[in-house]
């Protein structure tokens, strides 16, 4: 189980700030970026593996389940 900021909203901001400085702008004039996306991924199969039972209301809260 992970909780992280989503890899495809930081890749995407990644982009904006790269077209930012490739369009001339310096790098220490660009602010700080923070993560507002989360996700909640859950290995399904890992914790079967491992004997573990994982509350529906978890599973409903989860982005992610990976089989």
């Amino acid at each position: 189980m992970s909780y992280g900021n989503s890899s495809v909203d930081a890749d995407r901001r990644a982009g904006i700030y790269t077209a930012r400085t490739l369009k001339g702008e310096k790098p220490a004039d660009l602010p700080v970026d923070q993560a507002t996306r989360f996700e909640l991924v859950i290995n399904l199969k890992t914790a079967r593996t491992l004997g573990l039972q994982i509350p529906d209301k978890l599973l409903a809260l989860a982005d992610e389940g990976i089989e």
